[in-house]
Parts: C-alpha cells; sequence; structure tokens
C-alpha cells in the first residue's frame, strides 16, 4: 500500500480555513493517489485541521475539560471526497452553556464556510450514553469513536463506556439492527444486482459492512472476514471515485456517471467496474446471512439454556441431528455434515448437502460449505448418474436454490463444478429490463422453471436449459450460439446422454424463438410457423422450449412477461405443434372476435374510425390495469393510406404510450364486404388517467380527414416541455429480416423508445411509398423493438435493394431524432 504525503506546514494546518481548503484540494486532485492511503491523509489532514480550530476556540471561550471526537465514518478514518464530518463535542458538564455554544461556534462555523456537510451534537459522557441507548443509530456511530482533539481521557472513558454499554445490551439491541438492515434491504434493494445501486444503503453495501463491524463487536458473534476488509475498501474506493466525478456527496451509482467513475478507478470500462462492485457486495450480503443466522442461533440458544438447565437439573445434551440424506444432516436449524461423512472421499456429496438443504428449506453451515470446497474430490467426466441427479434435485427445489446456491458460490463451488460459470458471475446487464446480473438471472430462471415442471415431460433437462439458457453471455457474436457449444459441452460433461445433450443444446440455441418470433412477426403467415416448427424439430422439444420462454421472461422483470404476451406465445406454440403433427401450414386466416367483427363493420357503415377502450379483460375479475402492458384499445379504419402513422400520432397527442401493437387488413365476408384495418394496441397514460374513448375517436377522425395538425402540435409540445437529456441511449438500429414472410417484407425497427416515436417510423414509411401490411409492436423497458411487413403499392414484396434503402433512410431518420445519440 503506497502512503500519502500531506504537508502540515503554516499554510497548511493553520486554523484559518484557506489553508486547509488548499490542501484538501491538492491532495484530492493528485493524480495517482486513491484508496485506503487517500482517506486516511485526508482525515488526518482534517484532524489536524479541526485541532487547530478546538484549541483556539477552547481558549477564548475558556472551556477545559472538553474534547473534540470523531464519529462513523470519520471515526473509522474513512473520508471521501464529499463526505459528512460526523463530530461529537464531548464535554464534563463544568462549563457554562455560553461558552459551550461559543466554542462550539468556532468550530462548526468555519466547516460551513467551507461548504462541507457537518452532522454535530454537544453533550457529556452520560448524555452522549443516554442518547446512544435510545438511539441505535447513535449507537453505532459512538462505537467508532476517535480522539481528535482536546482532553484524551474524556474521550477514552466514553469509547470505554458505550462499548460496554454495547455488549451489555446486544441481546436485545442486535435483533433491531438486524430488522433496521432488513427494511433497509427492502427499500434500496440489492447491491449485487442492480444497475443503479446505492453503494451505502443497498443489501451488501457500506452500512451492511458496518453493521458486521458492530456485531462483531458485541462478542456475540463474528462474521466470515475473508475478502469482507477487501470488499469494503472496493465499494469505498468506487464511492470517493463517484464524489471526485459528481463533485456531490451522492453514493446511487447513476447510468451516467459509470464510465466517468470507471476512468477515474483506471478501470477498461463501466462492466468491468460494476462487477467489481457486484463482487464486493456478494461478499459483504454473504457475509451478512451467516452472521445474522449465527446470531439468531446464537440468542436462541441463550433463551433456551435456562429452560433446559431447569429441565435436566443443570445438564444439556447433545444437540440434536437429524439425517437428511448420506453424509448429510440438520442440526440446530442449518445443514450440516454427518460426522461420518468423507468428502474426500465422496465427490458427490457436495451436490448432495446442497440438494438436501435446498428441499429441506434450510441453509447450509458455513463450516460444511468450507469443509467441502476445501477437501472435496472433483468430480470425473463424465459426471456419474447421482451428481447429475443431485443437480437437478437442487435446481428443482424453486426459491430455496437461491440461498444454497449463493452459499456454495461464495466458497468457490460452482465454478470448480461447472468452470464455464466464471465468466457470467456477478456480469451485469446494462438494460433496464434485466432485474438481475447475469448468473443471478440463470439462477432465477430455474427457480421460475421448477413452477413449470408439472408441464413437460423432461423436467430435468427443462431446468438444466434453464440454467444454461444465457451461459453464452460476455463471449463475443451472438449469446445463444455461443451458448449453444457450451451448453452442450456442459450437458456432456453432467453426463446426459447424446439426445438429450442435442435437446439442451437446441433449447439453448433457441430460447428467445418463441417470444421474439410471436411478438414480432405475423403469425398468420405460414412462413412464420413453419420456421419455428422446424427449428424446435420435435412436439417434446417445443413443448420444453415453451416453458424455458415463459421461466426466462418471469425470470427477466416485469416488464418482460404478461399474459398477452402468453397467450401470443401460446397461440404460435398451437400452431406448430400442428405442423410438427403434420397438419396443414397454409391455414385459412385467423378469425377475428365478435368485438372487432362489429368494430368493422361499424367503421365500414361509417366511412370513419370506429374504437373501445377496454379498462378490463373479457371476462376477467381483474382491472386490466393491473397489467405491467396497460389497457386494450381496439381500433377499426376503413382500409387507406397513414392509419399507422395518424393512430399513433393521436395516441401521443394524448400521452398514451403505446406498449405493444398488432395492426392487420382484414376483409368483411358478404354481404356487408370491403376492408377494413383492424389496429389492436396495449396502451397507458404517461401519467393521470386515461383519455375519453370519444375524444380519441373524435380527434382521430379530424387527423384522418386532414384537420388535426400532428406533428405541429406535438412540436409546440417538444418546445414547451423539452425532455431532459438523460443516460445516452445506443444508436438505433433497423434491419431486413430476410425469408422471414413469402408475402411481406420484413423490417425490423431497435431504438429508444420515446412520445411519438411510432408516429414517426409510420410517417418515415408512407413517405418511403410502402404499404405496412401489418406491424408488431413491443416495448420493453426503455427499448422499442418493432417489425413491420411491408408491401410496395402493389402489394408485393420489396426487391432487396428497395428494402434496405427504406432501412437505411429510416435508420437515418431515427438517429437524426431529438433526443437521439
Amino acid at each position: 500500500m503506497t502512503s500519502v504525503e500531506v504537508s502540515y506546514g503554516s499554510n497548511d494546518g493553520d486554523s484559518e480555513p484557506g489553508g486547509y481548503a488548499a490542501a484538501r484540494l491538492r491532495l484530492l486532485t493528485e493524480k495517482g493517489q486513491g484508496g485506503p492511503p487517500r482517506r486516511a491523509a485526508l482525515s488526518d489532514l482534517t484532524d489536524h485541521w479541526l485541532a487547530a480550530l478546538f484549541t483556539a476556540a477552547g481558549q477564548e471561550a475558556g472551556v477545559s475539560g472538553a474534547s473534540l471526537v470523531a464519529v462513523g465514518g470519520y471515526g473509522r478514518g474513512e473520508l471521501s471526497p464529499r463526505s459528512d464530518l460526523d463530530l461529537l463535542l464531548l464535554h464534563d458538564g463544568r462549563a457554562d452553556a455560553g461558552a459551550l455554544a461559543l466554542l462550539a461556534d468556532r468550530i462548526w462555523y468555519p466547516v460551513w464556510d467551507l461548504g462541507l456537510a457537518l452532522d454535530h451534537s454537544v453533550r457529556t459522557p452520560a448524555q452522549a450514553r443516554r442518547t446512544a441507548g435510545e438511539d441505535l443509530k447513535v449507537q453505532l456511530g459512538l462505537l467508532d469513536a476517535r480522539h481528535v482533539a482536546g482532553d484524551l481521557s474524556l474521550t477514552s472513558e466514553l469509547r470505554t463506556a458505550v462499548l460496554a454499554d454495547w455488549r451489555n445490551t446486544a441481546p436485545g439491541r442486535l435483533p433491531e439492527l438486524g430488522e433496521l438492515c432488513r427494511e433497509r434491504a427492502q427499500r434500496q434493494g440489492e447491491l449485487q444486482y442492480l444497475l443503479e445501486g446505492d453503494l451505502k444503503e443497498a443489501r451488501g453495501g457500506l452500512r451492511d459492512a458496518t453493521a458486521l463491524r458492530a456485531v462483531a463487536a458485541s462478542w456475540l458473534a463474528d462474521a466470515p472476514r475473508e475478502g469482507l476488509a477487501e470488499a469494503r475498501r472496493r465499494l469505498l474506493d468506487v464511492r470517493d471515485a463517484l464524489h471526485l466525478c459528481t463533485g456531490r456527496a451522492t453514493d446511487r451509482l447513476a447510468l451516467q456517471e459509470q464510465d466517468a467513475v470507471a476512468a477515474e478507478l483506471g478501470l477498461l470500462d463501466a462492466d468491468v467496474m460494476l462487477r467489481q462492485v457486484s463482487e464486493a457486495a456478494r461478499v459483504i450480503s454473504y457475509a451478512g446471512d451467516v452472521t445474522w443466522r449465527e446470531v439468531g442461533r446464537v440468542l436462541r440458544a441463550r433463551s433456551a439454556r435456562p429452560r433446559l438447565s431447569r429441565l435436566f437439573g443443570g445438564r444439556t445434551g447433545a444437540p440434536e441431528r437429524t439425517p437428511l440424506a448420506e453424509g448429510v444432516v440438520e442440526q440446530d436449524g442449518e445443514v450440516v455434515l454427518a460426522l461420518t461423512a468423507r468428502p474426500e472421499k465422496d465427490p458427490v456429496l457436495p451436490l448432495r448437502a446442497a440438494a438436501a438443504a435446498a428441499q429441506s428449506g434450510l441453509p447450509i453451515s458455513l463450516h460444511a460449505v468450507r469443509r467441502l470446497a476445501a477437501v472435496a474430490r472433483p468430480l470425473p467426466t463424465p459426471w456419474p448418474a447421482e451428481a447429475r441427479e443431485q443437480l437437478v434435485t437442487l435446481l428443482g427445489a424453486g426459491e430455496s436454490t437461491v440461498p444454497v446456491w449463493e452459499a456454495l458460490e461464495a466458497e468457490g463451488l460452482i465454478t470448480r463444478l461447472l468452470p464455464d460459470w466464471e465468466r457470467v458471475r456477478c456480469r451485469p446487464q446494462r438494460n433496464a429490463v434485466h432485474t438481475w446480473t447475469v448468473d443471478r438471472h440463470l439462477v432465477e430462471t430455474a427457480v421460475r422453471a421448477a413452477h413449470l415442471t408439472r408441464r413437460v415431460h423432461r423436467p430435468d433437462l427443462l431446468l438444466v436449459a434453464a440454467l444454461l439458457h444465457d451461459i453464452g453471455k460476455g463471449w463475443p457474436g451472438d449469446h445463444s450460439v455461443a451458448g449453444e457449444t457450451i451448453a452442450r459441452d456442459v450437458a456432456a460433461r453432467i453426463g446426459f446422454d447424446a439426445a438429450d445433450v442435442a435437446v439442451i443444446a437446441t433449447l439453448v440455441r433457441h430460447h428467445l424463438l418463441l417470444i421474439e418470433t410471436a411478438t414480432r412477426r405475423d403469425l398468420d403467415d405460414p412462413v412464420t410457423v413453419r420456421a419455428v416448427a422446424e427449428a424446435v424439430g420435435s412436439t417434446g422439444t417445443l413443448e420444453l422450449l415453451h416453458a424455458l420462454t415463459e421461466a426466462d421472461a418471469l425470470a427477466t422483470g416485469p416488464a418482460a412477461w404478461s399474459s398477452w404476451r402468453g397467450s401470443l406465445v401460446a397461440d404460435l406454440v398451437g400452431r406448430a405443434s400442428a405442423v410438427l403433427a403434420g397438419q396443414p401450414v397454409d391455414p385459412e386466416p385467423a378469425a377475428i372476435t365478435a368485438e372487432q367483427e362489429r368494430l368493422a363493420v361499424e367503421a365500414h357503415r361509417t366511412g370513419g374510425p370506429v374504437l373501445a377502450l377496454r379498462t378490463r379483460a373479457e371476462g376477467a375479475e381483474v382491472a386490466a390495469e393491473q397489467e405491467p402492458l396497460g389497457v386494450e384499445l381496439l381500433v377499426a379504419v376503413p382500409d387507406q393510406p397513414g392509419v399507422l402513422p395518424v393512430t399513433a400520432g393521436v395516441l401521443a397527442l394524448h400521452r398514451l404510450t403505446v406498449r405493444a401493437a398488432e395492426l392487420r387488413a382484414v376483409e368483411l365476408p358478404e354481404p356487408v364486404g370491403g376492408s377494413v384495418l383492424l389496429l389492436d394496441w396495449r396502451v397507458a397514460a404517461e401519467y393521470g388517467s386515461l383519455p375519453q374513448a370519444a375524444r380519441l375517436r373524435a380527434d382521430l377522425a379530424r387527423a384522418l380527414e386532414g384537420s388535426l395538425d400532428i406533428e405541429g402540435r406535438l412540436a409546440e409540445r417538444e418546445a414547451a416541455y423539452p425532455r431532459r437529456r438523460g443516460v445516452p441511449a445506443p444508436p438505433p438500429r433497423v434491419t431486413v429480416a430476410p425469408s422471414a414472410s413469402r408475402h411481406a417484407t420484413v423490417i425490423e425497427v431497435r431504438t429508444q423508445d420515446a412520445p411519438g416515436l411510432l408516429h414517426r417510423i409510420g410517417h418515415a414509411l408512407e413517405g418511403a411509398k410502402v404499404r405496412v401490411r401489418s406491424a408488431h409492436v413491443s416495448t420493453l423497458g426503455s427499448n422499442a423493438v418493432d417489425a413491420f411487413y411491408v408491401t410496395d403499392a402493389k402489394g408485393a414484396t420489396l426487391t432487396p435493394g428497395e428494402a434496405a434503402g427504406v432501412a437505411q433512410r429510416l435508420q437515418a431518420l431515427l438517429a437524426a431524432a431529438p433526443g437521439a445519440e
């Protein structure tokens, strides 16, 4: 560790704020210095300045029997660039109030004059102890009390008394501290998985590390110390860099700051930095799990000991051990190794113990995991059948799989069992749709898949495919393609036969096939369904892929799945199953619902738009507003140019966000006849309530006849209320999907969602003289993923050159749009 030298000469160490400010600025701007040495140097520099202020103020006020005490992070000597100064002015109670007030003012005001945040108090030792007894946060801060200036004996006496008070009251206060940690985790989430986590407040953050220090100080329990100090140091380093980059006392690692923070730390990029944060938070979180479990065990034992002593005359028996599996027992609410277990001779024991723990809903003890990691023999290749079965049993336990998996991962057992796991471990997913890091998402997908095992004929293949479906992330190129190769190798190593290996590889390769096809392709086009059937190959694999698709989407986040998306996927699976069963590939056009037919007939009869805003699903008890994708808007319009951009523009005017959309042309049966465009939208209000259907219909009619200037109105609103520039988004991408349809050319658009986006796209396609035959629009978080089936004016597919030209022009238009990067 390098040291940082700070001069305390007459210009720097003087009680004048200017000298301290200049020295502080030099320290914080000196290149190549950082980490613990800089934090310690900043604390020393601040100590020297405050001590000078205290000495001068004490002489002026005539106060003796007082000391200045640093508490909290400052007490630990961990000052970040924008940290608060937590100070206690301690006195023996003999000075009068006026003299004490003068002494305090002469210290506090110079701190405020420099714009530094200050948390201060003035108390006697008795008052400090009494306040600590009433306020747990004060108690925690005083555990880190450190003398800065004045009467050292006064500070030492307080430290000794506070520590004794904490140890005496710990059995009652530790449960309170544990509850505070749980409440904070509920509010802030888990730092190890968050894309924009709070380094201090989130679970696994700096406050949790401080809480573990307090538990250790109680002497009731201690945290696993391996890696804990390094994890704290890493989070403090990131916080230092965040303070320097933003110039603010912030602990939230916002997306727009991450590149600059990574550069300040000398790291390759923001992903490397996020992975280090995740690893550090994971260490602290796991240490917290183990520590709080031990606290609970100790407190239960203390409570039970007097009762047992009375029952057995002062003698207590050995702890009860209940067998769970070969070499595995339950003891005191944890899974431990049996006395006869020999992990050095039993390579399956780690998986057997993990499976038993997960199936029992119990944690696996720290000692057991560490013993297994230290002495267990590696599994042979391929694995024996029992090892494979135990892995499947572990994955099939549902939610209780997670803590057991995390315990194995913390001690390195997962990467020993599955070496390819290292590449996805703690890997961030810089996409707001995703809730978890890659590795945690894989485990969560297995958890979700465990609830779907009764729907498939091979639950083992479903669970293993769920665990491996994103294993290719982190490798160059398409992660599904890379993942197929890795999954094939892993499945063979686990001991599956060649046929099962092929199924798992297919599931990994095509794990996005159903959801992408169902939401971005025309299911009435025979080419679409035939392509899915050919890719999957068999009804058994299709059944597994259907379950994997749902589990993957549920594990991704709330924006990735809904009953509406589920119905689209189920429709596609039904059609593909029919193809695989040998039924006709070219079915008749899909029938429309009774309501759609009613709207279409009314639109044809009136010659104008007709719509229905459905706030409840048909026959449902629950309001559709509870759906993540909003409410359903059905629109029927006589077939004519410009319907898509006009309708999208009207919705944008009414501040309706399009979450999903389908457009198709239908021919009305005789004797009515005629062609009508049906638009099935999922919309949500940006804020406030939904507009009235009558008003929407009136504006849509005006827009179609040309009396409502949509573009002008949108431009006026944009000028009056410009959107704030947020995180730079990736550039838009517009591509042509070759051979996606025999009847139309498919243009795919992927871009940042924005108000009026679909209006601009539709207007651009109309300007390119192409006809939108059908459209399939999805919004995932802040990402728009759309597919447009287009033809030329005569209804023919576009030539490759024409299609490429349309795609290029559309991409250029989106890139030049306001707010595009």
